[in-house]
């Protein structure tokens, strides 16, 4: 087995998940694109998760260069990304959707070590190339609906084993938790595992503000930014809640708020 994902975490979770299976060994992992491409040519492992989202070249981009006739049995693994994983079901392959519980991820291994032993190779390979096929057509699809602003709309979220859709324009701050994100809308608070950079590329600048490194803030929400004791700054959000602002992003904050210096 062959390990592909961006975050440490997420390589350890699948690795942990992996030892409890009799018979596996992990051959290798990787946290790139370019790497998961040399692995998977060097070292021929029976089955791949492959991490989607990856910067630089995606998992999918993996798959085109090595080719779908020559990838051996792949799982995908994605964070949010809801046009992926349409393409992944519109061709029966299977993915698992960050944070995945443990059931989740033993029906994804046990489907595809099925298709391993049966040596139904032939099926796999066609089903990648319909993901790359469909996946194309999503991404197209997906620039069609937001070539407007270019920026998400929705957010898939997983939640005890089933995905809803988080509208961006309910999203009233985000805060990071580790490897995690937390999307606070209204009263509830969705977890989804992203970085903030990411976030933060993918969110209409006009509509939010990255404060801190592990801030997101929604500007029309801001109502106050306080200056406290030795030159720390908060925003103050309707509402009432504060969220410091690091001092390498205040004049960005200020401009953005359209504040005079």
């Amino acid at each position: 087995m062959l390990v592909v994902d961006d975050e440490l975490l997420a390589r350890e979770r699948i690795i942990d998940q992996l030892a409890h299976e009799p018979g596996v060994e992990v051959i290798g992992t990787a946290d790139n694109g370019v790497s998961a491409i040399e692995a998977i040519r060097s070292k021929s492992p029976d089955l791949v998760f492959l991490d989607v989202q990856m910067p630089g070249k995606t998992g999918l981009d993996v798959v085109r260069e090595i080719g779908a006739d020559k990838m051996p049995a792949t799982i995908f693994v994605t964070a949010f990304d809801q046009y992926a994983l349409r393409a992944f079901e519109l061709a029966a392959l299977d993915y698992l959707v960050k944070p995945f519980d443990d059931e989740r991820f033993e029906q994804a291994f046990r489907r595809a070590r099925q298709l391993i032993e049966l040596r139904e190779m032939g099926k796999l390979r066609e089903q990648l190339l319909a993901v790359l096929q469909h996946g194309s057509q999503e991404t197209a699809a997906s620039r069609a609906t937001t070539d407007a602003s270019g920026y998400l709309e929705r957010i898939a979220v997983e939640m005890r084993g089933k995905v809803r859709v988080v509208p961006v324009e309910q999203i009233d701050y985000i805060t990071a938790d580790g490897p995690y994100a937390e999307l606070h809308a209204g009263d509830k608070t969705h977890l989804i595992r992203e970085t903030m950079n990411t976030l933060e590329e993918r969110l209409d600048p006009r509509q939010f503000v990255r404060v801190h490194r592990s801030a997101i803030v929604r500007l029309q929400l801001v109502e106050t930014l306080l200056r406290g004791a030795g030159g720390d700054y908060e925003v103050q959000l309707k509402g009432g809640l504060r969220i410091p602002v690091s001092r390498s992003r205040r004049e960005e904050l200020e401009r953005r708020l359209g504040v005079m210096p």
